[in-house]
């Protein structure tokens, strides 16, 4: 017959059972992930993706907005398209400033006009900005005091695809408290919403875009909403 502790003891010490998983169980688990993932694959590609992009919404506006961070020559080239079905007159390029007279870097300002010629977008207008990190915070606040100045009230970002949700957030949190309506052209290049994962670049700039885009909504845009919502 089995010794029943004293009755006292479970003041002070107690007996537990404890279930422990086999390694078969753990492996047909992980199996079973893997197998989903596979299968489910397509479905979170193109969720991933999406997540990535602005609902495109171009509309006529005073002016069309080339985001120009990265220089892409299909940026020019639907801008060019855009204004030639009569969305807006004017186009704005955005190029860093010039440390020394605080007027645009010429090389930047040279490469944009030799893509605009190529695309044949016609005449442009440069729009200096800072780069200082954030730096689309404070590029958006630089083209906001450019829109402002000149009487500005909407303009259409044309942006790179991965990027366009991002910038079609910064864009209106800085812009629309000042009156200025933003809408949004994404562009495309070899990168498409489904098929991003067929290539390391894809897989790497989906990855840094999507990086980019929870720092901004849930670090920087909050401090920005935060500060325009205190006393002016």
């Amino acid at each position: 017959m089995r010794d029943t502790p004293p009755r006292w003891t479970r003041y002070f010490v107690r007996r537990v059972e404890r279930w422990t998983t086999t390694w078969t169980l753990r492996l047909a688990v992980l199996l079973l992930v893997c197998v989903t993932l596979w299968l489910l694959k397509p479905r979170i590609e193109q969720a991933i993706g999406a997540s990535l992009v602005c609902t495109p919404d171009a509309a006529p506006s005073d002016a069309i907005l080339i985001e120009n961070f990265d220089p892409d020559y299909l940026l020019f080239e639907r801008a060019r398209i855009l204004r030639s079905q009569g969305l807006a007159p004017r186009v704005l390029v955005p190029i860093r400033k010039d440390e020394r007279d605080g007027g645009v870097n010429r090389v930047a300002q040279g490469i944009a006009e030799v893509m605009g010629q190529i695309a044949r977008l016609g005449e442009m207008e440069f729009v200096p900005i800072r780069e200082v990190e954030p730096i689309s915070l404070n590029a958006a606040r630089d083209v906001r005091a450019y829109l402002v100045a000149r009487g500005i009230r909407s303009v259409t970002v044309v942006t790179p695809l991965f990027r366009s949700r991002r910038s079609a957030m910064v864009y209106r949190t800085v812009l629309e408290p000042s009156g200025v309506a933003v809408y949004c052209a994404p562009v495309g290049s070899q990168l498409a919403v489904g098929t991003w994962t067929q290539t390391w670049h894809g897989i790497q700039n989906a990855t840094e875009q999507w990086l980019k885009l929870q720092y901004y909504r849930l670090r920087v845009l909050p401090s920005q909403s935060a500060a325009s919502d205190g006393p002016r």
